[in-house]
Order: structure tokens, then C-alpha cells, then sequence
């Protein structure tokens, strides 16, 4: 009997590694049945469900914070044909309205986030693993001016929270799986050969 489930791509990386960016320019390359891309971000759990950590602020960047099952359903479904709604994730930005995202099945689906590889529900979905990696010094540089400029978080919440979550978060449930994927960006410069490097690597599974 002939398989027919989308072919699913996972793509991890540390927060600023550039994976938006990259993502964003791979996706416009593709029609819409062709690629669809579900993101992580948009299954974080309410702020009242989140853990606390031991200086009383809230900690993102766990496992925990995500609600797995949700993500893992929709995946699922999204992989076996059928589509998917979900609210936009807007990072507790209290101005900005949250909307609706309505995700067709596609021949390829891109599933992307810190803790990917992590979750075995979804890692044992994929058929290709892609780590994304940038410099730390670099990463750190970039976060502060990203949730600077679009989020409004100052530069002393940046770096706390870059301290005692992200940073650990990295090094207990991201950087482990390096070994196991099947391709490495780097991201220090430019992505661009290893965008056309996936980029053609996709059309392939899409002629299949």
C-alpha cells in the first residue's frame, strides 16, 4: 500500500540563530501545497500554566511550557492530510491581537522550534533533521536587539533571561541531538548556499 503521509522535515536551533529568517526566505520559494511550515512558538501554554523559577520569573524555556499534545496532534493530522487551526503565538505582546492561522496539507511540512528533537512523539514523525547554529556571542547580540525593537523587553530582562533559561535550556534539550541530524547550518554570516542546499533537497521529495 502506497504511503501517502507528508514527508516532515525538523528543524531546531537556539534562540537568534537566525531560524525566522532563514525559514521565512525557504518558505516563499514554495506554493503553499507544496511546503506548509508549524512552528512551536504557537503552542505555548498560557502564562498561569508556565513554571516559575527560583528568582519568581517565569521560565519559557523548558519542555514544559509547550503543550505537546496539542502540537503533536496537529502535526499528525496536518501529516495525514488534513488541516489545522491555530491561534498565533504573539509573545505576550498585549497589543498586538493574536490571529487566527489556518495550516493546508502540504507535500512537505517543516516543524520547527527549540525543543523539536527533544519531544520523541515528534522527532519520531520526521524523515530529516536539520540543526541550525549560530555563534553564542553572536545569538546574544542579536536576541537584544530583536526583543529590543519588536517585543519591548529591556536589555537587562534579555540577559537574565539569557543566564538562567535560555543558555541551559540549550545545553540540557537542544545541543545533544546535534549528533543525530542529518545536516548542519551555521549561521554566523550567511545561510545562503545551505538555503539552496535545502532548498533543492525539498524539491526533491516534492517530485517524489
Amino acid at each position: 500500500m502506497k504511503d501517502n503521509r507528508a514527508y516532515i522535515i525538523g528543524i531546531a536551533g537556539g534562540s537568534a540563530s537566525g531560524k525566522t529568517t532563514f525559514l521565512k526566505e525557504l518558505c516563499a520559494h514554495f506554493r503553499p501545497e507544496d511546503l506548509a511550515l508549524v512552528s512551536q512558538d504557537n503552542y505555548y501554554k498560557q502564562r498561569n500554566e508556565q513554571s516559575i523559577d527560583e528568582n519568581g520569573e517565569i521560565n519559557f524555556d523548558l519542555p514544559t511550557a509547550i503543550d505537546l499534545d496539542h502540537f503533536y496532534q496537529d502535526l499528525k493530522e496536518l501529516s495525514e492530510g488534513r488541516s489545522i487551526k491555530k491561534k498565533e503565538y504573539t509573545f505576550n505582546n498585549d497589543e498586538k491581537t493574536a490571529k487566527e492561522i489556518i495550516i493546508a496539507p502540504a507535500r512537505v511540512i517543516i516543524t520547527e522550534g527549540l525543543f523539536v528533537f527533544h519531544y520523541k512523539e515528534i522527532a519520531a514523525l520526521m524523515n530529516h533533521k536539520v540543526y541550525f547554529h549560530a555563534d553564542e556571542a553572536l545569538r546574544l547580540d542579536r536576541r537584544i536587539q530583536r526583543d529590543g525593537v519588536e517585543r519591548g523587553y529591556p536589555e537587562s530582562d534579555v540577559r537574565y533571561r539569557w543566564e538562567h533559561h535560555v543558555r541551559p535550556a540549550d545545553q540540557q534539550f537542544l545541543e545533544p541531538h546535534r549528533e543525530d541530524c542529518d545536516r548542519v547550518i551555521v549561521n554566523n554570516i550567511s545561510f545562503q548556499e545551505e538555503l539552496k542546499e535545502l532548498e533543492r533537497f525539498i524539491r526533491k521529495q516534492i517530485e517524489r
